[in-house]
């Protein structure tokens, strides 16, 4: 567990074989909190929140790989009162282990859990009064999301969490079967390369980086 910003407050936790950074999402004296990603093994995760005192008013999945979901019914069943958030394009990939992709990897996972909302590009999720945008950033994986922090206030940290779609000095995979590389490309230089370059972004494997970084230095995807 680390954590990565002061306001808002965003801890990453590193979950699983696949080292998946989860994160929590809450503001400095606020008792509520929201959940990005859900991966396996989340009992860590689960207990800091309890710590803390925290009510978890979100779920918000980036995409249904089962590295991000593997740990959902561990967490939902900790926290029955959250909304699970996750892009229309996969909410069959809940309880669909050849989608999910850990029938490939020897270990199926269905998960009970169900989705309580579905995360559309350019809807605005609110927690605490901040305002997080979603876009729909496909390529990855057909419904994968970057939640991108709305603020004008340049005193603040601009913030997006930015799923498997980019990371640092890195790009994510494309050579899934429902993967797209063309698609990721575009998802790359058309919605992330686009945000301001100060904003950091948060990726689902690996260290934070930051928008100007990857769109000067990434040698996949070049600004």
């Amino acid at each position: 567990m680390a954590e990565m910003t002061q306001t808002p407050i965003i801890e990453r936790f590193v979950l699983g074989p696949y080292e998946t950074n989860c994160y929590t999402v809450t503001e400095p004296e606020h008792p509520a909190c929201w959940i990005v990603d859900a991966g396996m093994g989340p009992a860590g995760m689960i207990e800091r929140i309890n710590e803390q005192s925290l009510k978890v008013e979100a779920i918000v999945l980036t995409h249904a790989h089962v590295d991000h979901i593997a740990g959902l019914d561990e967490v939902a069943s900790a926290f029955p009162d959250a909304p699970v958030y996750l892009h229309p394009s996969e909410h069959a990939w809940l309880n669909d282990p050849m989608l999910n992709l850990s029938a490939a990897a020897g270990a199926p996972i269905s998960c009970a859990t169900g989705v309580t909302h579905a995360l559309e590009d350019g809807m605005t999720l609110e927690l605490l009064g901040r305002h997080w945008k979603i876009l729909h950033t496909p390529g990855h994986s057909p419904g994968g999301v970057t939640i991108d922090l709305q603020t004008d206030d340049d005193s603040e940290q601009r913030v997006a969490f930015v799923g498997d779609t980019l990371f640092a000095g890195s790009i994510g995979r494309s050579d899934f079967p429902t993967s797209d590389e063309a698609m990721l490309h575009e998802s790359i230089r058309r919605r992330l390369y686009t945000l301001d370059d100060s904003t950091a972004a948060l990726p689902g494997h690996g260290p934070p980086t930051s928008i100007g970084h990857e769109k000067a230095t990434n040698p996949f995807v070049r600004g």
